[in-house]
């Protein structure tokens, strides 16, 4: 690690300016594990010092090695690549919703209701499926009311 990383790794830890409590962590680990200043303690009792589990140090570790040695990358949190399920909600879903609960009701009902709306959603073949919290969002995002 350069003089530069342990820098800004201190400035990390002792100002705790920029950024929260998991990333002072990750660095207070990695300024534990520079070889670069000298002898390090074991890793049991540098956990015990830290308050950290050995695992934690793992997988610190791990990260640093990963990324190449970059401290920001390390110490930084790791941004999601996409959401873990894919919304079922597109476009097209959204404007066929849109649509039935701007047309009429159906007869019997003064009005749409997010249940009536959820029931005829599941009716037709080729929209998903939807809760009626989830239509009630989507209508809420296009400002569309139910009259």
């Amino acid at each position: 690690m350069t003089a530069r990383d342990r820098e800004e790794l201190v400035r990390v830890t002792t100002t705790g300016v920029r950024g929260e409590a998991s990333m002072i962590m990750r660095a207070r680990v990695l300024l534990a594990l520079d070889t670069s200043v000298g002898e390090v303690d074991s890793k049991e009792v540098i956990a015990t010092r830290l308050g950290v589990s050995g695992e934690t140090l793992r997988l610190v570790a791990k990260r640093f090695a990963e990324t190449g040695g970059d401290v920001r990358a390390t110490v930084a949190r790791k941004k999601r690549d996409l959401p873990p399920v894919p919304s079922p909600v597109t476009g097209e879903v959204e404007a066929r919703l849109i649509a039935m609960a701007c047309s009429q009701p159906p007869p019997g009902h003064a009005r749409w209701s997010l249940r009536l709306l959820e029931k005829h959603v599941a009716l037709v073949d080729d929209i998903p499926d939807l809760d009626h919290s989830t239509i009630g969002r989507v209508l809420k995002k296009r400002n569309c009311v139910l009259t």
